[in-house]
């Protein structure tokens, strides 16, 4: 029987995709599907550890676009590593809550890093461990900046310019036209409900092993 799915979610800040991972876990629990969450950056103690350096250190507005990407990349090689890949060698669904795909587009695109190096970097760090599907919600920076609107302290990935997030979101969707097999575009602007039956749909759909869908 093929091993349950690595499937990975992408979008930009505010676009709904942590509310989906959430959804997504639930309902595999109530289907009894094996499964692990995982974040980026984070997932792991070292990871934690650098997504605090990342995000909320009081002195990283000073952090360069080059250290912030081997930031991402240290703790993706450890989530790898540590969690991703023993989870699914022992067969369960692994939903990651963004992955490589975010660095090749908020540090290769949006921070305008050379594209090469970081993809070369990417295939270095995940290795073959490569998801057999990504989600991309997709919402305009408005809507976005409208749904980040939280009595919390935003993160330092939070506070950057609108331009910045339109870069994000133009990259994001021509990666959805580069690898149109392994990555789906979800209109992100419609509520929670709709789009959580669009994903699961298209998961029974694409993954008959997992017996989900009654």
């Amino acid at each position: 029987m093929p091993r349950l799915p690595f499937i990975t979610f992408e979008g930009s800040e505010g676009c709904g995709k942590t509310t989906q991972v959430q959804r997504l876990a639930a309902r595999l629990e109530r289907s009894g599907i094996p499964h692990l969450l995982t974040r980026e950056p984070g997932g792991t103690p070292i990871g934690e550890t650098i997504r605090e350096l990342l995000q909320f250190a009081p002195h990283n507005s000073a952090m360069t676009a080059e250290t912030e990407l081997l930031l991402f990349e240290g703790s993706r090689s450890q989530l790898v590593r540590e969690t991703i890949k023993p989870a699914l060698e022992r067969g369960l669904c692994v939903i990651a809550d963004r992955f490589f795909d975010s660095t090749t587009v908020y540090q290769g695109a949006a921070r305008k890093l050379d594209r090469e190096m970081v993809e070369r970097l990417n295939a270095f760090v995940v290795g073959d461990c490569v998801p057999d599907i990504t989600f991309i919600l997709d919402v305009d920076a408005a809507t976005a900046a409208s749904r980040m609107q939280k009595p919390r302290k935003a993160d330092r990935m939070e506070q950057q310019p609108v331009e910045f997030y339109e870069r994000v979101r133009e990259a994001y969707r021509e990666l959805a036209k580069r690898e149109s097999k392994r990555v789906v575009l979800i209109d992100a602007s419609r509520n929670a409900d709709e789009i959580e039956q669009e994903i699961w749909q298209i998961l029974c759909s694409r993954f008959p092993n997992l017996n989900i869908c009654h």
